[in-house]
């Protein structure tokens, strides 16, 4: 990658648009061309059916690894046979308003232990989502009325 193209990718804004629609609980996500449909958990008055807010967290966490985690080898020349991630949460028990843990556990195969770490340790290195979660980075809510 050029130094010009990773200057204009570290400014990139990417934007989803999501709304509710008839069924109380139930949301259509839009991003770029592509729409799927979000539900909030059943314990909070929601279908729980569809995929849900912490599930799609745990999701782009697992994509921006694995993402990593492939590009890294073929940079490398290491010969990764095959990846998987599993990540998870723990909700607070004493402050429901945050994660008591997230957690990741890689498996990769074809690749020894040290490039197995040498591996993931790009990822946490590059991801921006897991290091915005990691440090907390700054986050805000502006509201608007629509007319």
């Amino acid at each position: 990658m050029s130094a010009a193209v990773a200057v204009a990718a570290a400014g990139e804004i990417v934007t989803v648009r999501a709304r509710a629609v008839d069924t109380f609980g139930r949301f259509l996500v839009s991003a770029r061309r592509h729409h799927f449909v979000s539900d909030a958990r059943a314990a909070a008055g929601g279908p729980g059916d569809a995929v849900q807010a912490g599930e799609l967290l745990l999701s782009a966490l697992a994509s921006c690894g694995l993402g990593l985690v492939q590009k890294t080898a073929r940079e490398r020349a290491l010969p990764l046979a095959s990846a998987e991630v599993e990540v998870s949460f723990e909700r607070d028990p004493g402050d429901v308003t945050r994660y008591a843990a997230i957690r990741l556990r890689f498996a990769l195969a074809g690749v020894d232990l040290a490039s197995a770490r040498a591996l993931v340790e790009a990822f946490t290195g590059a991801c921006p989502i897991y290091n915005t979660l990691r440090r907390g980075g700054p986050i805000e809510a502006e509201v608007v009325v629509a007319g």
